[in-house]
């Protein structure tokens, strides 16, 4: 007679890989759109079907290349259609996609190719001023020029246009992986020291997508229509591209205009569901929004019931209720290159549908509850986990699926990584019954005062 305990999972083991959703999108939403707006702020649109193909054949001219399983291939590039390819196309070819920052120094972005021993570059052609200033510190092996601004690509560079134009890659095959592969990478910034390599996986940016999308959160439906002002070099433009593309969303990718009043001209021609973005570039847009209601009205209309995720510095509790009286929810979230980087997100949780508009505000600027797969402590010098009561406050801790467990090539240390394998913040905070974290102060700026974190 067999043991009751003789049982095994009947569910099949299938990786996990972002390829599925290159294929999902290419094959469920050919239709779907994917705008552009080019450096003379006119608009490209894209269907997904045309995405679909022109990714495949990018990854068929890095195959071409000689790319090789690991290497590496930067970007440089701004948010648009192209840099969306390099997502998908790089990983699908068994590359690993490297998010070059344009706003470091050459020489910091020399370093960080340098560290991560990029191969292949691929770039806009309105960035090649600044290629200049880096070319002669560290040595591209291919030099791929995306011709963002329609003007010709000089000579010593290989056109991205022309080069997936004569790529064929209707019979691509993807590279063979595992869900453990890596799939792109990107450096801290705001850290110690020298800037630190994350490596993320098919595995990880796929549960990193799902977790994400869910309703409190991104809330992705098929039917949104997505404005990333985040910048796609920055911890993957909060990873939003992978969750667009799952669901066939619709992008409207802003290019190089971050200013207030090109993203209010931006949402007039093509009105966002959902936006990304920081609170410097949130705070000048309401300004300027609010400003022309008296000087030139009728100029805009900010897209009602818009949904906000703004992250990556605290969010002042004034600019959510400035965007709240002309009906716009803005949800702060926390994370980390570390952490994929969503990690909290503040949103009216269930226990507060009857709490005052006082306290809702409150919360609303909070980092929020941890999301799902996110184990989060909060510990005080002595190891100690302490309390949520909202008084305690500590080191914030924390692990999970898609938390990097180590920097690329760097041994690790127990400053950055607790014995029992939790990655150190670095952060202060507190955390309430209820969940909510309140980041407090950072540990490198604190000094210790009768037993006490104070600030410097």
């Amino acid at each position: 007679m067999k043991s009751s305990a003789d049982v095994s999972s009947t569910m099949m083991k299938v990786d996990l890989s972002i390829n599925h959703f290159l294929d999902r999108a290419g094959t469920l939403f050919p239709t779907n759109e994917i705008v552009s707006r080019l450096p003379d702020k006119s608009l490209v649109k894209h269907t997904y079907a045309q995405f679909y193909d022109r990714t495949r054949s990018l990854a068929q001219g890095l195959k071409d290349l000689g790319l090789k399983k690991g290497d590496r291939v930067a970007t440089l590039c701004w948010n648009h259609h192209a840099h969306l390819e390099c997502y998908f196309g790089i990983p699908a070819a068994g590359g690993v996609m490297h998010t070059l920052n344009l706003r470091l120094s050459p020489d910091e972005i020399a370093w960080i190719a340098n560290d991560a021993k990029d191969r292949f570059l691929i770039i806009d052609d309105i960035l090649l001023p600044l290629y200049r200033q880096i070319e002669h510190k560290y040595n591209f092996e291919k030099v791929i020029v995306f011709p963002f601004s329609g003007a010709d690509v000089p000579a010593e560079f290989m056109n991205y246009e022309q080069w997936l134009a004569g790529t064929d890659g209707s019979h691509f095959e993807y590279a063979a992986h595992s869900e453990d592969d890596p799939v792109s990478m990107c450096y801290t910034s705001g850290t110690t020291g020298r800037p630190k390599g994350v490596v993320y996986s098919h595995r990880s940016t796929v549960l990193h997508t799902l977790v994400a999308s869910l309703g409190d959160f991104w809330s992705l439906r098929g039917t949104d229509v997505v404005l990333p002002v985040t910048p796609m070099f920055h911890a993957n433009s909060w990873g939003i591209p992978y969750g667009a593309v799952m669901m066939g969303v619709k992008m409207v990718f802003p290019g190089p205009h971050l200013h207030p009043d090109d993203l209010l001209d931006l949402m007039q021609l093509e009105p966002p569901t959902l936006s990304l973005g920081v609170p410097t570039i949130w705070m000048g847009l309401i300004q300027a929004y609010e400003a022309a209601l008296t000087q030139q009205p009728g100029r805009w209309k900010l897209p009602a019931g818009m949904r906000s995720l703004v992250g990556g510095a605290a969010v002042p509790e004034a600019l959510i209720r400035a965007f709240d009286k002309h009906g716009i929810w803005i949800l702060q979230g926390w994370g980390m290159t570390e952490t994929s980087p969503v990690c909290t997100i503040s949103y009216p949780k269930a226990e507060l549908r009857d709490a005052t508009m006082d306290e809702r505000y409150r919360r609303a600027a909070m980092a929020g509850i941890p999301v799902p797969l996110v184990d989060l402590r909060i510990r005080n010098d002595e190891g100690q986990d302490q309390a949520w009561d909202g008084q305690h406050v500590g080191e914030l801790q924390v692990r999970g699926p898609f938390i990097t467990g180590s920097y690329h090539h760097v041994p690790v240390s127990e400053d950055k990584f607790t014995d029992d394998g939790w990655l150190r913040t670095g952060d202060v905070a507190s955390v309430d019954s209820m969940g909510f974290v309140r980041i407090t102060d950072r540990t490198k700026d604190l000094i210790k005062s009768g037993g006490e974190w104070i600030s410097s």
